[in-house]
């Protein structure tokens, strides 16, 4: 079986990008993932190797665009209610636009530095 050359290429940008950056407790990784279904988000703290957050846009409906900035505003919220303001952007290894720049733009807007 002959595996997708987009799929190799997208784990190789997400290699190179988790090289560089982790979360910690005080500023945490926003890890996006994007399938066919939906949009992932999660807050981690890669120190305590643990999940402080996950949400998914599963429950959405709408445009991939829509359920994309809902899913953001949603994110910034749940993390103001933990206490959680700066976060550490990380796109999986995924190009900055369309739906992964939506989120992260919904996302800045609701309270998130990053």
């Amino acid at each position: 079986m002959a595996l997708n050359p987009k799929i190799l290429s997208r784990d190789r940008r997400h290699k190179r990008v988790r090289s560089k950056i982790s979360g910690t407790e005080a500023r945490p990784r926003l890890s996006v993932y994007k399938s066919n279904r939906g949009i992932y988000a999660q807050l981690i703290d890669d120190e305590a190797e643990k999940t402080i957050l996950g949400i998914s846009s599963l429950s959405l409906k709408g445009t991939p665009a829509a359920r994309a900035k809902a899913l953001g505003e949603k994110m910034g919220e749940e993390a103001k209610k933990k206490g959680i303001k700066d976060v550490v952007f990380d796109r999986g290894g995924f190009l900055y636009a369309g739906s992964v720049q939506i989120f992260a733009d919904s996302a800045r807007s609701s309270g998130l530095k990053f």
